[in-house]
């Protein structure tokens, strides 16, 4: 018997005017069918607006169908009695922590759920304490959760559901906001759930490496499921697959151009093991070597890796900061430090990734950069003025350096989207042509639909919030950019486009950019320079290949390298001649290439 069966299942969403007529309809879900069997472990693959947490929330009964069945648990998911059962059979975790966390202490949010459903207290504190040991919080089970970062928040939420033990838990996008360690662990987290307990689990997700131990992949688009199979089968087409918006593993797509450039590999390869093995193979078997570079013979195979600039460092120009530490809840039994004597100078026009585990002080030091925070000692020069000094004026500040939140819902607020990228300059003191003309180029830069101008920014998806706040931040043409995990919660298209926009603005129009992530394939394809930031403290500043080097290192601090990077380094350990030092798609395959060569 299935435990979520779904026939011809229809969601509208209906916007009205002032006067309550009929604005628009959207159709969300599309005559969906679904037959998910107890114990599955299913992913759903989408780009942004294509049903899929939409879907997530009909299984959970936060929404209703407008036409067609939805069964989940054997209980009809249309009749209103069945709404409080099927949640107790169906947890959720959402894509936004803060959306599910309500207690003033972790270990007290946790066990909510449990509470609530009548479980013994021994039973509950065993439930609190797994479930934050299997998201990696249980250090912080007496601490607040509005004093936690947004990728230990979302582990939090997920303890949450874990706790309360359901028969199925859909995951929204969980690990958006969480560092490589963190998303291994959350994803290990619902195997291991998946696998010892049976509980069936339904993950979407951005990140395809994710989905490869699923054993079904549903894909959709415009409310409609239009592909569907394992995920050999769904990755083994990628053209196909990036036709639709979608991504594929990265040693899925390095397999992908070594076949096109001739190489006798199969399709569909879905890890790095094997791919490592079928490369080893070849490299070992002489034939097949020689009938490659006959192939080969006439063609040229040219990457597109990218010019790395030099900076000239200029105090007078600079962001610097000098000896900053900054303290949480400074003076109370809370206090936490953020940042320990942190020096930085970071070269105008320069293009600086920064990464670190969740919790690391990343957010925290971008967030002094406009002086959103006044650091607990130590200075900060911008254009060779202190910006603690007395009369400077913070205004301008925030005009210059832009700063785009982790959650974009932090600074979307107006009736519309675009009065929200208005906001800006108009606060710059601009006449309002100039005003309207830069909301327009901004949502017009960052490819935001006109049909969702003078929609509202909260009936957007978390993909296109980001878009607005980004744009509401370029409308006031800064000279430094600062982005706290941009591309959290875009489809992968989305995340090409808005990080192809920023490398065109950092190329054409020199503009300082600050990238926040823990997209390690993100930061080692566009940025010039990486800070590995590490308990408050910077612990590596380098250049990608330099920093990727230290791949062991990083693992022992929740990060991780490019899995290519990985790839090489393990094709070298097995006695093929590859330089180990790529970090992108098309690096990996020209050392790849070259070695076979040799």
């Amino acid at each position: 018997m299935s435990i979520i069966k779904a026939k011809q299942l229809v969601h509208e969403f209906i916007r009205r005017d002032d006067e309550g007529n009929v604005d628009s309809i959207t159709t969300a879900l599309d005559h969906v069918d679904l037959d998910v069997q107890p114990g599955q472990f299913i992913a759903i693959l989408g780009h942004n607006g294509s049903g899929k947490s939409t879907l997530a929330k009909h299984i959970n009964t936060l929404l209703a169908p407008d036409e067609g069945t939805l069964w989940v648990d054997d209980m009809d998911a249309t009749l209103e009695e069945n709404i409080i059962p099927i949640r107790r059979s169906a947890g959720m975790v959402f894509q936004n922590p803060d959306n599910q966390i309500i207690a003033s202490v972790v270990e007290e949010d946790v066990a909510f759920g449990p509470e609530n459903l009548g479980i013994p207290s021994d039973e509950i504190k065993e439930r609190v304490r797994n479930s934050l040991k299997s998201v990696g919080m249980s250090k912080y089970r007496t601490h607040s959760p509005n004093k936690l970062s947004g990728g230990q928040k979302q582990r939090v939420a997920i303890a949450g559901v874990v706790a309360m033990e359901p028969k199925c838990i859909v995951f929204d996008e969980p690990t958006a906001m969480l560092d490589p360690n963190g998303r291994k662990e959350v994803i290990a987290t619902a195997h291991k759930l998946n696998k010892t307990k049976g509980v069936t689990i339904i993950l979407i997700t951005h990140y395809m490496e994710e989905v490869v131990g699923a054993d079904h992949v549903y894909v959709m688009e415009h409310g409609k499921i239009i592909m569907d199979g394992t995920p050999r089968e769904i990755f083994s087409d990628v053209e196909a697959c990036k036709e639709h918006r979608l991504d594929v593993p990265q040693v899925t797509l390095l397999a992908d151009e070594l076949r096109q450039a001739g190489m006798p590999l199969p399709k569909g390869v879905l890890t790095r093991d094997e791919l490592k093995q079928n490369l080893i193979e070849l490299y070992q078997n002489p034939v097949k070597r020689r009938e490659f570079f006959a192939n080969m013979s006439g063609k040229s195979f040219e990457t597109q890796i990218p010019k790395k600039r030099t900076y000239v460092q200029d105090e007078k120009r600079d962001i610097i900061v000098d000896h900053v530490s900054y303290e949480y809840s400074a003076g109370t039994a809370y206090m936490i430090r953020a940042l320990d004597d942190v020096s930085l100078q970071i070269p105008r026009g320069q293009f600086v990734g920064i990464i670190g585990h969740t919790g690391s002080g990343k957010s925290t030091l971008v967030s002094h950069l406009n002086g959103l925070l006044k650091a607990t000692s130590g200075h900060i020069y911008v254009d060779g003025q202190d910006i603690y000094e007395e009369g400077y004026k913070i205004r301008e500040l925030r005009s210059k350096v832009g700063l785009v939140f982790q959650y974009p819902e932090h600074q979307l607020f107006e009736t519309t989207n675009f009065k929200d990228v208005c906001f800006g300059p108009r606060n710059q003191g601009l006449d309002e042509k100039t005003v309207e003309l830069r909301a327009f180029e901004a949502l017009e830069q960052v490819g935001f639909p006109t049909e969702l101008f003078d929609a509202s920014p909260f009936d957007l998806s978390g993909g296109q919030k980001r878009r607005v706040a980004i744009a509401g931040v370029l409308a006031m043409h800064p000279e430094v950019l600062i982005l706290d995990e941009p591309t959290a919660g875009l489809d992968p298209a989305g995340r090409d486009e808005i990080l192809g926009l920023l490398a065109k603005m950092h190329e054409e129009m020199n503009i300082t950019i600050i990238l926040v992530s823990h997209s390690m394939e993100d930061v080692a394809e566009y940025v010039d320079r990486i800070i590995v930031m590490n308990q408050g403290k910077v612990m590596y500043d380098d250049a990608p290949r330099e920093v990727f080097k230290r791949y062991l290192e990083l693992e022992q601090i929740s990060l991780a390298a490019p899995q290519v990077t990985y790839l090489m380094h393990e094709l070298q350990d097995e006695g093929v001649p590859v330089d180990p030092t790529a970090t992108t798609v098309a690096e990996a395959a020209e050392k790849v290439i070259a070695a076979f060569g040799a």
